[in-house]
């Protein structure tokens, strides 16, 4: 599946126990539709929980508002919640990452397309 969307928040990295890193970080995607027959235009939010295990270094550059596309696969949390609520999140599991936009700050490195290692270019298109 693929995304793209904006960064809620600054990335982080966190350490686990069998010295692994893993990048975690929000988006939200941006949408909006016009019902049938309405003139009105409907605007909605989802936000999504993301983890990208390849490559810590990459945590630098997710920085809040920055516009990413990823890939990778899609995941629902299911809870419930401290007043006996059921509640439910999606995760998605990122495989690639490329920058198209940097957020608000001035320090934000140059857009540059960040993959996954073991991804290799397809040459032999039929187009």
């Amino acid at each position: 599946m693929e995304i793209t969307a904006r960064l809620t928040g600054d990335a982080t990295v966190s350490n686990l126990k069998n010295e692994k890193q893993v990048v975690n970080f929000n988006v939200a995607i941006n949408d909006s539709y016009r019902q049938k027959g309405s003139t009105e235009i409907t605007k909605r939010v989802t936000y999504v929980q993301c983890s990208y295990w390849v490559n810590s270094t990459i945590a630098k550059y997710l920085t809040k508002g920055t516009l990413v596309e990823l890939q990778g696969r899609i995941g629902v949390n299911g809870y419930i919640a401290k007043d006996g609520t059921a509640k439910g999140s999606l995760t998605f599991h990122v495989n690639t990452i490329k920058l198209h936009g940097k957020s608000n700050s001035n320090n934000q490195a140059p857009v540059v397309p960040i993959t996954s290692p073991t991804m290799e270019p397809a040459e032999d298109l039929p187009f």
